[in-house]
C-alpha cells in the first residue's frame, strides 16, 4: 500500500512537471519499473524520490529503508527503469565503514563543495558506494535557486559528481 500511494503522488508530480523545460519524457511506466527493480533488490520502504538530471539525463535516486535496516541510495534511469547506481547511506562520519575511508573531514568537504557550488547548504549525507569508497553528498541550494547534489569523495576530496534536483516527493 505504501509503494502504491507514493507511486500514485510521483505520476501526479511527474504528470505536472512533464511539460517544463530541460525535462526528459517521464512515465508512470518508467517510474513502476524503477520501483519494481530498486524493491527487487532492496526490498524495504520507499521514503523519498527526487529527479534529477546527470550528463543531461534524467535519473530518480530511490531512498530505501530496507528490510535489513540499511538505508539505500539508488539512482534509476527515468528513460528505461534500471538501476544505474546504489549507494548505502549511513547515519554518521563515524560509521565504521565511512570512517575507514574519509582522510577529508566534514568541514573540508562542505568548503569543497560551496567553492565550485556557492549557496547554501540544505542538507549532508554520509554513503558508502558499491565499491566500498566513501563520500559526503552535499545539497546546496545555489543562488539563483536551484538545487546541486555535490559528491565529495571522502578519500580524496575531489568532486565526484554534481547534478541538479529537479524535484523531490517524501521524507527528508
Amino acid at each position: 500500500m505504501k509503494r502504491h500511494t507514493l507511486s500514485c503522488a510521483i505520476a501526479l508530480v511527474t504528470g505536472a512537471i512533464a511539460g517544463a523545460a530541460n525535462s526528459a519524457p517521464e512515465t508512470k511506466n518508467a517510474m513502476d519499473l524503477c520501483m519494481d527493480s530498486v524493491l527487487a533488490k532492496h526490498p524495504g520502504t520507499v521514503v523519498k524520490v527526487e529527479r534529477k538530471t546527470e550528463s543531461g539525463e534524467a535519473v530518480f535516486e530511490l531512498d530505501v529503508r530496507g528490510s535489513d535496516g540499511k538505508m539505500y541510495d539508488i539512482e534509476c534511469s527515468a528513460a528505461t527503469g534500471k538501476i544505474t547506481e546504489e549507494e548505502e547511506e549511513v547515519e554518521t562520519p563515524d560509521h565504521p565503514a565511512f570512517k575507514a575511508k574519509a582522510k577529508i573531514s566534514l568541514a573540508q568537504a562542505k568548503d569543497i563543495a560551496l567553492k565550485q557550488y556557492p549557496g547554501e547548504i540544505k542538507e549532508i549525507e554520509y554513503e558508502i558506494e558499491s565499491d566500498g569508497a566513501a563520500s559526503y553528498e552535499v545539497d546546496i541550494v545555489s543562488k539563483d535557486g536551484k538545487e546541486i547534489k555535490v559528491e565529495v569523495d571522502a578519500t580524496t576530496g575531489k568532486i565526484v559528481e554534481a547534478n541538479e534536483e529537479v524535484w523531490q516527493i517524501g521524507i527528508e
